[in-house]
């Protein structure tokens, strides 16, 4: 990979859920949460803890990274470096929630089979973080 040009930037969302920190926390934290709105799993919310998420496309392994009930929680996601972090905030019975997607190498890095590069599935990703989390996380935590 290269090394003498800029990273690719995280992709940041906040939201904030009409909802409490504690059901934020269970959607985004145990395994049936987290298939509702994101992809079936085995997750666990055990440092170390080795799972996999399966996307339409592939199996992608995972590890978890950090925990930190109710406020947070970090795993790594596929062969690619990538880390996912979600960090929540108390806001008078609301939740502030944010998702940082990381670990991206150069923008012209070719990654993907077809040669997409790092700049292209970031950009796909970005928009599809939009969607997963606005509208499927929102609808899972207040409904």
């Amino acid at each position: 990979m290269t090394t003498n040009q800029e990273l690719v930037p995280e992709i940041r969302k906040t939201v904030v859920f009409k909802a409490p920190i504690e059901k934020v926390w269970q959607a985004v934290s145990t395994a049936e949460g987290i298939a509702e709105w994101f992809m079936p799993n085995d997750f666990e919310p055990k440092v170390g803890h080795e799972f996999t998420l399966h996307s339409p496309y592939e199996k992608s392994p995972c590890k978890v990274l950090e925990v930190d009930p109710p406020n947070g929680l970090s795993f790594t996601w596929g062969k690619f470096g990538w880390k996912v972090s979600f960090e929540l905030k108390e806001q008078d019975g609301k939740t502030e929630f944010t998702l940082i997607h990381s670990g991206w190498g150069a923008p012209d890095d070719i990654v993907g089979p077809a040669g997409e590069t790092f700049a292209v599935i970031r950009n796909r990703m970005n928009n599809g973080w939009n969607g997963i989390v606005d509208e499927r996380l929102r609808k899972v935590v207040e409904e």
